[in-house]
């Protein structure tokens, strides 16, 4: 199936299944760009570093799939702060569901909860402790939507080093159709 996606058969892959309806990753990347070198699996995340080949750098690239609850969320992001701390050095991108806002204007037709200002304090602040910026935005503001399209918010993002910026300054983020999935692609630009 990941071959079938992919469209080439030098294709790997690392996979988190889902439990019951949500929390589902999967990693995909072709063989002769990427080398894996290390894959941190944990609750909500899948981390992998290896070598990017034709410019010899080394990428870590962390998936996310992000709980609802705030409480998770915190311990998410810290085993996510914590593997940046240990693994000092490489291009970061992270990027995934994160289940969060990171300013109101991402959010259309939901209730606010009396919590939603410290969430976007909260993960704002992590942001910035993770020293990753947000890719610039191309495309429709939203990558989620109720069916009825009564309610909307942009969840999904791709946070990159300023050094991945450096090197691909090119690089941007757009969302899929929403019949596709709920997530952006990200495109590095003519660099590679």
């Amino acid at each position: 199936m990941c071959q079938a996606m992919w469209g080439d058969t030098t294709v790997s892959w690392e996979v988190q299944p889902a439990i019951n309806s949500t929390g589902g990753l999967l990693c995909m990347w072709t063989e002769n760009r990427f080398t894996l070198q290390r894959k941190v699996a944990g609750n909500g995340f899948i981390c992998l570093t290896g070598l990017w080949i034709k410019k010899a750098l080394q990428l870590h690239i962390v998936n996310i799939y992000s709980p609802c609850d705030m409480q998770s969320k915190r311990i998410l992001w810290e085993n996510i702060k914590q593997l940046k701390i240990a693994n000092q050095g490489g291009l970061w991108c992270i990027m995934g569901d994160f289940n969060n806002i990171k300013d109101p204007v991402e959010r259309m037709g939901v209730c606010q909860r009396g919590v939603e200002g410290s969430s976007i304090r909260e993960f704002n602040e992590w942001i910035d402790d993770m020293e990753v910026v947000e890719a610039p935005w191309i495309g429709r503001k939203f990558t989620w939507f109720r069916p009825n399209g009564a309610a909307r918010s942009k969840l999904d993002r791709f946070l990159v080093s300023l050094e991945w910026l450096t090197k691909w300054p090119g690089s941007f983020q757009h969302p899929l159709d929403r019949n596709f999935f709920d997530i952006a692609r990200f495109c590095l630009g003519q660099s590679l």
